[in-house]
């Protein structure tokens, strides 16, 4: 897995660099829409299903820790400034000013934990990057 910096693409190539591997991004939101989905099907389930679900999301919840806890501090933040221009606090092109809130933010607690506790990270994720023209869908893992 990459963890350099990555360029987003626009048409303008004015794109700010958003200091994170576009795979890493996408990684994480994957597993992290994995568990989303896992807690909304876990109505249906049987009980032994359960069980295994449970499982599951918990390797997927340390694989979500591990990742981001390998991340530098400089990704880590981006990869909370995405979060959070995803859920629109900040758009597109306050991405300085929405990396130094996202900076902020992890000081004070743990950004794997804030993202495993954030309802839709996975898309928010995904939406933080569609604000610079980039499709979740489209980056290879």
């Amino acid at each position: 897995m990459k963890r350099g910096r990555a360029m987003a693409e626009q048409d303008d190539d004015e794109a700010p660099e958003l200091g994170i591997a576009l795979e890493t991004v996408a990684t994480i939101a994957d597993l992290l829409n994995a568990l989303e989905d896992d807690d909304l099907d876990d109505d249906a389930l049987e009980e032994d299903d359960e069980d295994e679900d449970d499982k599951d999301d918990e390797i997927n919840e340390e694989l979500v820790e591990e990742m981001v806890n390998e991340l530098s501090e400089p990704e880590q933040a981006a990869l909370v400034a995405l979060a959070l221009v995803g859920r629109g606090d900040h758009e597109a092109e306050e991405w300085p000013e929405a990396v130094k809130a996202a900076a902020a933010r992890n000081a004070k607690s743990d950004p794997a934990q804030y993202l495993l506790g954030l309802e839709g990270a996975g898309y928010l994720l995904g939406e933080g990057l569609s604000a610079f023209g980039i499709s979740l869908d489209e980056i290879e893992r």
